[in-house]
C-alpha cells in the first residue's frame, strides 16, 4: 500500500518529522479556515456599510485594510496552531462552544451577533485541527490527505481574498452599473452570508466538540481519572461563562474583548495548573498570542460589527416597546 513515508529509510527521528509536518499541514487548513471566514465576513459588513450613508468611515477603514498582510497573518497562524498541543485545542474548542451556546441563548428572538463570528477566529482555527486530527487518526495516507485538504484550503482562502478585494475596490461601481456577475449576485443574495456562515460553524464546532471530547479522553486511563479531570473543567467552564455574561451587559468594545480573552485564558490557566500537564501550561500562553494575533487583525471589523450589533439591539428594543405600548 503506498505511504509517502514508506519511501524513506527508517531513521532515527524521522516520525517526529512527519509528525511536525502533519501539526503543519492541520495548522495550515486551519488558518485558511480563518481567513475565508474573515473575508466573507468583510465582504459582508463593507456591503451593510455602503448601504447606511452614516458608516462611510467605517467602510472607508475596510477598505483601507492591507490585503499584502493577509498571508502574513496564515502564516503566523499555522504556527500557532501547529504548536499548540491537541489537549488545549480542544479546551478551547470546548470553552468557546459553551459560550456560543451561552449567548445565543441570552439573545432576544430574532437577534445575532455578528461578534461571534471575530471571537470564533482562533477557536475555529483549533476546532478544524482538532477535527482533522480526530478524522485522520490512524489513517494510511494521512499526511497525504493533509496535503491535499490544505491545498483545497489554501485555494478557497486565495478566491475568497480575492472577493474581498474585488468588492472593496469595485463593488460600489459594479453594483450600480449592474454588469458584473458576481457584483449581481452580491446585491441580491449578499444578505445570506451571516447565514451561510452561522450554519458552516455550526457543523464545524459540532464535529470539533466530538474531535474534543475523544481527544481529552484519550489520556485517561480510568473512570475515576476523567472525573477528577472533568468535574473541576465544567466548574471553572459555568463560572466563566457566567462571569463573561455580565461583563458583557455592563461594557462594550474593543477593551472588553481582549479582557475577556485574559480571563478565559488566564481560568485556563490556573485550571492546567491543578489538572494539567507542564506542555499545556506552555500551549496555553501559545494560545494567548494566538487570540491577541486573531484580534488584532480583525480589529476594523470587529468595530463594524459591534457598531452593526449595537444599531439591530436598540432597532429591537425600539420594537418590542412599541408593541408593549400597543398591547397596553
Amino acid at each position: 500500500m503506498f505511504s509517502l513515508g514508506s519511501w524513506l529509510p527508517p531513521l532515527p527521528g524521522l516520525a517526529w518529522g512527519w509528525a511536525l509536518l502533519d501539526a503543519l499541514l492541520q495548522g495550515l487548513v486551519g488558518a485558511c479556515a480563518v481567513s475565508m471566514l474573515c473575508s466573507l465576513l468583510k465582504v459582508y459588513l463593507y456591503i451593510q456599510c455602503l448601504n447606511h450613508p452614516e458608516r462611510q468611515a467605517q467602510k472607508e477603514a475596510i477598505q483601507a485594510q492591507r490585503q499584502v498582510l493577509e498571508p502574513l497573518h496564515v502564516v503566523v497562524l499555522t504556527a500557532v496552531l501547529a504548536l499548540v498541543g491537541s489537549r488545549v485545542a480542544a479546551l478551547v474548542v470546548l470553552e468557546f462552544s459553551l459560550r456560543a451556546i451561552s449567548t445565543v441563548l441570552s439573545l432576544g428572538k430574532g437577534a445575532h451577533s455578528s461578534q461571534l463570528y471575530l471571537l470564533c477566529q482562533y477557536s475555529l482555527g483549533c476546532g478544524v485541527s482538532c477535527g482533522l486530527s480526530f478524522l485522520l487518526e490512524g489513517a494510511p495516507h494521512r499526511t497525504c490527505n493533509l496535503a491535499l485538504a490544505a491545498g483545497l484550503a489554501g485555494l478557497l482562502a486565495a478566491y475568497t481574498r480575492r472577493l474581498a478585494r474585488h468588492v472593496c475596490t469595485l463593488y460600489e461601481l459594479h453594483s450600480r452599473a449592474r454588469y458584473c456577475g458576481i457584483c449581481i449576485l452580491l446585491l441580491t443574495a449578499g444578505h445570506g452570508i451571516p447565514r451561510l456562515l452561522r450554519n458552516a460553524l455550526a457543523i464545524t464546532f459540532a464535529v470539533a466538540d466530538l474531535a474534543a471530547v475523544t481527544l481529552i479522553n484519550r489520556d485517561f486511563l480510568s473512570t475515576a481519572e476523567a472525573v477528577r479531570f472533568w468535574t473541576p473543567l465544567t466548574i471553572c467552564y459555568t463560572l466563566l461563562v457566567t462571569y463573561m455574561q455580565e461583563e458583557q451587559r455592563q461594557s462594550s468594545g474593543g477593551r472588553a474583548v481582549y479582557q475577556t480573552v485574559l480571563v478565559r485564558m488566564g481560568g485556563l490557566f490556573i485550571l492546567l495548573l491543578t489538572v494539567g500537564r507542564w506542555s499545556d501550561v506552555l500551549h496555553v500562553f501559545i494560545s494567548l498570542l494566538g487570540e491577541l494575533w486573531c484580534l488584532l487583525r480583525a480589529g476594523v471589523l470587529l468595530e463594524a460589527c459591534w457598531q452593526q450589533d449595537f444599531a439591530q439591539w436598540s432597532q429591537l428594543d425600539r420594537w418590542s416597546g412599541s408593541r408593549s405600548e400597543e398591547a397596553s
